[in-house]
């Protein structure tokens, strides 16, 4: 149904709420950028007519990766690939948005830490760029 995929892919040693806050800074950018007819955006009634809005059709699926190095190398492959991204990086936490700007600006590629990755592109590309990687299922994650 759909021709593009859309994945995240979290590193599984940061902490829960410090992956959440990742994923929201990573989307809220990535949606901005992308838009609202390419991610099949869509508004949700209930019986009652109350509206929630600006939901997917889109299955969204967000999968595991434990090494911060594997998530750099997909990063490297999706972009060679023309694969739209979106990062989420540890110079991007504490302090002002001017302080991470500067922290990154910094920060060399080989000394970062990934916290995150989202992955929106050709389905059969993105599935074969992510499929050794398995579904994040939280906090108790094995």
């Amino acid at each position: 149904m759909f021709s593009n995929k859309l994945v995240a892919v979290v590193n599984k040693q940061i902490e829960t709420g410090v992956l959440m806050n990742a994923v929201a800074h990573m989307c809220l950018g990535f949606g901005a950028h992308v838009g609202y007819e390419e991610l099949h955006l869509m508004d949700y009634k209930n019986a009652e007519g109350f509206i929630y809005p600006n939901i997917s059709k889109m299955p969204f699926i967000i999968l595991r990766e434990k090494n911060s190095n594997k998530i750099g190398t997909l990063l490297i492959k999706a972009k060679e690939a023309g694969i739209q991204y979106s990062v989420f990086t540890n110079t991007m936490t504490e302090g002002t948005w001017a302080d991470q700007e500067a922290r990154t600006i910094a920060t060399k590629q080989e000394d970062i830490i990934y916290y995150g990755l989202v992955l929106f592109g050709p389905h059969e590309i993105v599935s074969e760029m992510t499929r050794k990687l398995s579904l994040y299922k939280g906090s108790n994650d094995e």
